[in-house]
């Protein structure tokens, strides 16, 4: 037998008590199992597999039972019998439908029992005996008979001959003969079985097949603990059946004894007045049998007890024998055969004893209620993790256990360790569940129903699978508001209207311990347990909370007596402004229940609030031993803005994930860093019904999203800033639509990853594992290369955790980071690993590189160093040195050949082909290090990837959502001294024919600095877009044109464009003097036609005609949704001082930056307005504080939902900062607005989101090395003179290893181009115009000892001398003469 663990567990509802309350058969090759709860009809294939669920809402079904020959399944309703038939089968999609249905007479009364017979005949019993036929459009009446007792079970023999049937406390048993078949007069004739007690149940043995011709035998029970086996052995005289043997249970099973004593006088009295004088009895056919004998054979082992075993089972099978298995009220068993039963001359022989008083598991952790009877069914099972041999045992009290065992362990008579194995007990409920409640730890759960049934859950864990058995189950008069659950499972407490109570829930039936009275003001809101200290007093505090914010405390001993008293809690009159909408205990997830001795802003969350405007808390609260009084502490607030929210759920891992009023749309938040983390827009009918919390291990957090039918499992994912991906992803789906009709009513997460589902009267179990990879995580492809993850935690860690260092994400965050030489470390060492990899062998996630190598980084950035060649002795020059040593092309071209062929370890196939693309741009800008910076090539490295990926798309035919570069490269190329270098570079990646649609992607004319350069390519646009195609339009660059205020090029162009049909009438119209008021009218009115026509862009060159830019760039702007366009044609037209550009970037980009949350897209924007003090504070300080005139506007913009996404927090803005914090003298008034507590959460932010990433390492290093600067500097050089900075910056600077040693004074009237920041090369300005009382001419450089004025040919020392500039270096060859010589 297979011991692997099974994923699901199925409680499919409370079976009624009732002896036709379940029922089994075969048909078509397949054991299927039917039982009724409720209302609800349940149909099951295996201990775990529900086929189908099926509701009857005319009231509860009491009896159920199959056809074998049709696979059809009749149930009785009051007194309706419905018939459902298969269907589907061919399919493969087995459903049971409503076939026909019939209503009994009223005297007749409801139906008791039912008993299928031949050709669609079903018996049923009731307050008299009939026989109906059911086929569909012929359901009549073919036999009624009265009773004057009415019926309790009446049971068809399985030759449809005879029918046996007892009434309540009913000592005959009345057989009925059939005397007429094929005719519409059915006769019935019955003779009596006397019996000397009450008869409590019938069994009629089961021949091998229907068409097997055998003598019908009955089997009775009755009270007195004896079974009578009833035969045709005589007459028919004396009767259809005579009694054939009579076997007396009491005395099957010895009374027990202990191993010392020597007789009864030893007896322990619990023995004579327990259940073990109790008998049950269980028949196993000589059909079952032989199937159960014939897997046993075939799984037996090969040790001395089983060979032994063995054999006695070959000895008792070539018997043919029927089993009787006796057990006792505590479990101990003996078992009989009988051989040749029914035979007319009977042997002593024939009844012989198989194995006498042995101990059996079939009491072992039952808790019932269900008084002395157990009704069992027997059947065969060819399944390979069955040992062939299944008992299903009902308990009346409402559970029905699954049994699975081996037929030569059960028969053994050598006492055993093991002969039942518990494999799942059936059970829940019999009416919808709408609430489910677990203990802190997740060891025990709370189930409630909308009638007021409440039981108590435990785990129960075997080898093979998790189920969950009935603990307690409390019965209260009143209506429950909201219960807890406390102490694993034996204490509940439950809220009413105006008191509580405290039950005792030890024992199967609850007990109330005591109830108490209480009066808040306000709804009743939150009910929870608090987290306790853990001081050894074993005191619980559960609290109520009301919408006012007002409530009360009640404190719980554990041990011996629990008893209640109320507290004192203090008014949680916190906020007055606005009622709280809706209060709930955090899910108490990664934690026990206990807390530390503090309250401060670091305690563990409880609860969490939030308003009717969707302002968000969460509290802490605390228990103070002296006082016994509870403080409370709003930790973290949040304003989400989600007005009315319907579903609110907080972890105490710090994450609350709201529902929006439509009940489709959900956001999580990460209340710590006040984030928002994810937001999602389900479909209409996708309506919210549940969230619930859980978490792995190691603190990765998982969510479940419940739906009517089917529950989502959401994952955190890695933060992917650069590929702007999802921080969270649905992994794993849960559907039950398949098998049951009915809404989910609640979900809760247990201990260890299992997941309980609440719907209609079921209770469906997940534990973590995973049997196969449903369609979501196949989309997410959350899998790495033969992964065999079928854990949900070893997918969320795989999904969240922390990457390996040659992960593509590690990489490029090391690139932005400036880390050049540790990536090609990490590359060179990849390779060498990779060459000599075998899958058997792991890779190390650090390829063995030294932890302190990726802790201090490069003395120098930007310039790669270059190993040079060593001349050494004679003998030096024969050694060959490894090509692959060091990074370069050949091993950047070998790495990606070996990524191509060697699937690497946790690594999807997505993120391998990210890592190739890495590799081959890395060479690739490895080519151009000698001639640009660090921003050049951090701008260049993504332009390639970008690039490729485009290429990739193409190639594979994909349609790619990414639309350019974002704003982050586009800022590192604005602030490169090597962008004529880049503009080449981009341009020969459009092999010289770059279009708008290109320049947009790579952010051309927004990092171009130098005007000149900006119009230049824009003219090339110009030629470019005009031969783009075979018959040159003039009207693709008649934007481009006008913007360079060229319009007689343009002319040209028209007068020679015969082809065109506009060419004679917009020849003559440009042909005009557009310097004339009217002219320009006539060009607006053009302009206003176009758009009518949705000619946007040739309407914004029309606007642009007649000279409104303005109305151009709002054209380019709101029609065409192209910022880009409207800022290259205003700094094209007017240049980067206009007031159509400012008014564009302060009133549309900023705003829209606001909005969004957009740092790099306001940093670049402020840097172009001249105001570096807010570009540096905003990439620091809220970006809505920063606006022009805020705190003038009436509504300033407010930030929206994707300014608080987690890729508002990109962690490459720290990089940018310390770049730019102290560059320049306006950078440094923004420094010094920005205070050092701002600073330090600053980092620590940027930390938290590298670990977010998966980059642990570098959040390491950056806490590490960051070094903060003195605040205490004074950096206005228009009033305090230039000498106090070079003073002030000259400790700061010895301090920053990695700066450069100039800061940059920046003028105030104008800035010009050339350089970094205006530089005309590395640390010298070129700017022109004055900088006020200095009398500088253009700029002011200053080193780390002293402060000297720049001019354009040379520089003045302070004594008044002046240095002559040295000319540019230009590279010469060297004279080689002297080696010919």
């Amino acid at each position: 037998m297979a011991s692997s663990m099974r994923t699901r567990t199925v409680l499919p509802g409370k079976p009624q008590a009732s002896l036709q309350a379940i029922c089994t058969g075969e048909w078509s090759r397949r054991r299927l199992i039917g039982y009724v709860s409720g209302q609800t009809l349940v149909i099951l294939g295996g201990v775990d597999e529900i086929i189908q669920t099926i509701y009857h809402e005319g009231g509860e079904l009491t009896t159920v039972s199959f056809e074998e020959e049709s696979g059809k399944i009749a149930v009785g309703s009051g007194n309706r019998v419905l018939v459902y038939g298969p269907t589907g089968i061919e399919q493969g999609i087995l459903r049971w439908v409503l076939q026909s249905s019939f209503t009994l007479l009223p005297e007749d009364g409801d139906v008791r029992s039912l008993s299928w017979g031949s050709d669609d005949e079903i018996m049923v019993g009731s307050n008299s005996l009939s026989l109906w036929e059911t086929c569909p459009g012929k359901v009549k009446t073919l036999w009624r008979k009265p009773l004057a007792n009415s019926v309790k079970l009446a049971v068809f023999s399985y030759n449809s001959t005879l029918v046996a049937t007892i009434g309540q406390h009913d000592r005959l048993v009345k057989v009925w003969e059939r005397l007429s078949f094929g005719s519409d007069d059915v006769q019935f004739g019955f003779s009596y079985l006397a019996h000397p007690r009450a008869v409590t149940n019938l069994y009629w043995r089961r021949p091998f097949h229907r068409e097997e011709t055998i003598d019908s035998v009955l089997y009775t029970l009755c009270v007195d603990s004896v079974l009578r086996i009833w035969a045709p052995v005589q007459s028919q005289d004396q009767g259809v059946l005579q009694l054939w043997a009579a076997i007396d249970l009491k005395n099957s099973i010895p009374t027990p004894f202990t191993e010392s004593s020597t007789g009864p006088e030893f007896m322990s009295p619990e023995d004579h007045i327990d259940h073990s004088a109790t008998r049950h009895v269980v028949i196993i056919d000589s059909k079952v049998f032989t199937g159960a004998a014939e897997t046993a054979v075939r799984t037996a082992g090969n040790s001395e007890k089983q060979v032994e075993n063995m054999n006695r089972l070959l000895e008792i099978a070539a018997r043919n024998p029927e089993i009787i298995v006796i057990f006792d009220g505590k479990g101990r068993m003996s078992a009989l055969g009988l051989d040749n039963v029914g035979s007319k001359s009977r042997k002593a022989t024939n009844v012989f004893n198989i194995v006498t008083g042995e101990t059996s598991e079939l009491m072992t952790g039952v808790r019932s209620g269900g008084g002395d009877y157990l009704h069992f069914l027997a059947f065969s099972s060819t399944k390979s993790d069955s040992g062939g041999l299944v008992m299903l045992v009902h308990f009346l009290d409402g559970q029905i256990y699954w049994f699975d065992m081996r037929l030569d362990e059960l028969l053994d008579p050598a006492p055993r360790k093991q002969r039942l194995k518990l494999w799942g007990a059936w059970s829940g409920h019999s009416n919808s569940i709408n609430a489910l409640i677990r203990t802190t730890n997740g060891k025990a759960m709370l189930s409630s129903t909308e009638s007021g049934e409440h039981i108590v859950w435990t785990k129960y864990r075997t080898r093979e699978f998790i189920t969950l058995l009935k603990h307690s189950e409390i019965v209260s008069r009143d209506k429950v508001l909201q219960a807890l659950v406390m102490d694993t499972g034996n204490l509940v407490m439950t809220l009413h209207d105006n008191y509580v109570i405290l039950w005792n829930t030890s024992k199967l039936y609850a007990t109330e311990i005591e109830r108490l009275q209480y009066s808040l003001e306000g709804k009743v809101l939150s009910f929870l347990l608090l987290p306790e200290s853990d001081d050894g007093l074993h005191t619980l505090h559960v609290v109520a909370v009301t919408s006012k914010m007002k409530g009360i405390a009640w404190e719980v001993k554990v041990g011996g007596e629990s008893l209640i008293a109320e507290k004192n809690s203090p008014p949680h009159d916190y906020v007055k402004a606005e009622e709280h909408h809706m209060l709930l205990p955090v899910d108490p997830v990664g934690w026990t229940a206990t807390m530390g001795g503090t309250l401060d802003r670091f305690s563990r969350e409880v609860v969490t609030s939030i308003t009717l405007s969707g302002f968000l808390r969460s509290w802490s609260a605390r228990v103070s031993l002296l006082t016994s009084e509870i403080h409370w502490l709003a930790t973290f607030t949040v304003d989400t803005g989600i007005a009315f929210a319907s579903l609110l759920r907080g972890s105490s891992l710090g994450k609350v994930a709201i529902v929006g009023s439509q009940r489709n749309d959900l956001t999580i938040w990460a209340t710590r860093s006040a984030q928002l983390e994810h937001q999602v827009q389900f479909e209409k009918h996708d309506v919210i019904m549940d969230l619930d919390w859980a978490c792995t291990p190691d603190s990765q957090s998982i969510l479940a999203v419940g739906f009517p039918h089917r529950v989502l499992l959401l994952s955190q994912l890695r933060y992917d800033y650069l590929q702007g991906g999802p921080s969270w992803a649905p992994f794993r789906e849960i559907n039950i639509r398949d098998y049951i009709s009915h809404h989910i009513g609640d979900s809760i997460w247990l201990e260890d990853g299992g997941l309980v589902i609440g719907a209609g009267n079921q209770l469906h179990m997940r534990n973590r594992r995973i049997e196969a990879i449903d369609d979501v995580a196949k989309f997410l492809n959350v899998f790495p290369h033969k992964a065999s993850n079928t854990d949900i935690f070893d997918i969320v860690s795989h999904l969240n955790g922390p990457v390996p260092v040659y992960h593509p994400q590690f990489l490029q965050q090391c690139i932005l980071a400036g880390r050049t030489k540790l990536v090609e470390r990490i590359l060179v060492g990849l390779h060498k690993e990779l060459r000599s990899y075998h899958e058997e062998i792991p890779l190390d996630n650090f390829l063995n590189i030294p932890i302190q190598a990726f802790l201090d980084p490069e003395e120098e950035h930007g310039i790669l160093e270059r190993r040079s060649t060593n001349v050494g002795n004679y003998f030096d020059n024969y050694a060959v040195e490894d090509e692959f040593s060091a990074f370069g092309e050949p091993l950047a071209a070998s790495l990606c050949e070996l990524l191509t062929k060697i699937p690497i370890p946790h690594l999807t196939g997505s993120e391998q082909m990210n890592l190739a693309s890495i590799v081959e741009c890395v060479a690739q800008v490895n080519k151009h290090r000698r001639s640009i910076d660090e921003n050049g090539a951090r701008y260049l490295l993504f332009f390639r990837q970008y690039c490729l990926g485009r290429e990739r798309d193409r190639r594979t035919h994909k349609s790619s959502e990414e639309s350019g570069l974002s704003w982050r490269e586009i800022v590192w190329a604005y602030h490169s001294v090597s962008q004529e270098i880049l503009v080449d570079l981009v341009s020969r990646s459009h092999k010289g024919r770059m279009l708008w649609k290109g320049a947009k992607e790579s952010g051309m004319f927004m990092w171009l600095r130098d005007l000149e350069s900006v119009r230049n390519q824009w003219e090339i646009l110009a030629r470019n877009h005009y031969t783009q195609k075979e018959e040159k339009n003039p009207i693709d660059c008649t934007l481009h044109y006008i913007a360079l205020r060229k319009k007689n090029v343009l002319v040209g162009l028209w007068r020679i464009a015969h082809w065109n049909k506009e060419q004679q009438s917009t020849y003559r119209f440009l042909s005009n003097d557009f310097t004339q008021p009217r002219w320009r009218t006539a060009a607006k009115k053009n302009a206003f036609a176009l758009l009518g026509k949705q000619r946007y862009e040739y309407a914004a060159a029309f606007f642009l005609l007649g000279d409104a830019l303005k109305d151009c760039v709002n054209v380019c702007f709101t029609q065409l949704e192209d910022p880009q366009l409207a800022i290259a044609v205003a700094r094209v037209y007017e240049g980067d001082d206009g007031p159509v550009l400012r008014e564009l970037l302060e009133q549309k980009l900023l705003p829209r930056a606001v909005k969004d949350g957009n740092r790099w897209l306001a940093t670049w924007a402020y840097w172009m307005l001249r105001k570096r003090d807010l570009a540096v504070r905003a990439i620091v300080s809220p970006l809505h504080s920063l606006l022009p005139n805020a705190s003038n506007v009436s509504s300033p913009p407010s930030p929206g939902l994707e300014s608080q996404l987690y890729l508002a927090s990109d962690p490459a803005l720290i990089i940018l900062y310390k770049l730019l914090r102290d560059k320049t003298t306006q950078t440094l008034r923004g420094l010094e607005k920005i205070s050092p507590a701002v600073e330090f959460e600053f980092v620590l932010h940027t930390a938290r989101m590298y670990d977010r990433m998966g980059c642990d390492l570098l959040a390491l290093e950056l806490v590490k090395n960051w070094e903060f600067l003195e605040k205490g500097v004074h950096v206005d050089v228009l009033g305090k003179g230039m000498q106090k900075i070079g003073s002030g910056m000259q400790g700061r600077a010895r301090r920053h290893r990695r700066r450069s040693s100039v800061t940059i004074a920046d003028e105030v009237d104008g800035f010009t181009g050339g350089g970094l920041w205006g530089l005309g090369g590395m640390g010298t300005m070129g700017m022109g115009g004055g900088v006020g009382d200095l009398g500088l001419k253009s700029g002011v450089a200053m080193d780390v000892g002293s402060v000297t004025p720049v001019t354009d040919t040379g520089m003045r020392t302070g004594t008044g001398k002046t240095l002559v500039k040295p000319p540019a270096s230009v590279f010469e060859e060297p004279d080689m003469s002297w080696a010919f010589g």
